[in-house]
């Protein structure tokens, strides 16, 4: 979808939003080179999701206006100076992001009642809706390695990897290590793909 496809009402609120969000612009502006790319990063995997055709900028504004999930992760990247944003433009009250490293390329689809709170999360992963990331105990929680998709509802507790490239299905249970390129499912989770071909292994 492009924008100009946008229906009239759309398109008011989109240049409404184009305004209230131009400090969110400047802000990005101050970041370090580094966090600009990352943030970039974050941009154009939306725009891939939503609207391939679209630039940084328009993308940037687009997202911020329809995606509240986006504004946390905005939010998230550009640290505490964001609850001055916050306070017109409102984050995802429900959707918590308390990790310490959080990769370039983050994606998040319906993201109500999720708590992402691993160790680190890599790059270019995807997150559903009703999905749990956290800790066992005070000190163990996971760390989530590129390209890894969770689906809805998923729970990830406790101490583990989750390998590269690996999908972990909706509302399945994980505390055990998942290996690279895997698909699991189930409570407690087990493998049923691994390298693309059907398996029934466990974890």
């Amino acid at each position: 979808m492009r924008i100009s496809q946008l229906s009239f009402l759309k398109k008011i609120k989109l240049f409404f939003y184009f305004i209230i969000c131009t400090p969110h612009l400047l802000f990005y502006l101050l970041q370090t080179n580094n966090k600009k790319a990352i943030i970039k990063a974050d941009v154009l995997r939306w725009n891939g999701v939503y609207i391939p055709k679209s630039g940084f900028v328009s993308g940037f504004i687009f997202h911020l206006c329809f995606y509240p999930e986006f504004r946390n992760l905005f939010y998230y990247r550009i640290g505490a100076i964001s609850n001055l944003l916050n306070i017109y433009c409102g984050k995802m009250s429900t959707l918590y992001l308390s990790t310490p490293k959080i990769g370039a390329g983050l994606f998040i689809q319906h993201g109500f009642a999720t708590v992402i709170a691993a160790q680190s999360l890599g790059e270019n992963c995807w997150i559903n809706q009703q999905v749990t990331v956290g800790f066992s105990n005070k000190g163990s929680c996971p760390i989530i390695e590129d390209n890894v998709t969770i689906n809805a509802g998923a729970k990830i507790i406790g101490g583990i990897v989750i390998g590269t490239g690996s999908v972990v299905g909706a509302n399945a249970v994980v505390v055990k290590n998942i290996p690279e390129n895997c698909v699991v499912a189930g409570v407690p989770a087990i493998i049923i793909k691994r390298n693309g071909l059907k398996v029934n292994e466990k974890l």
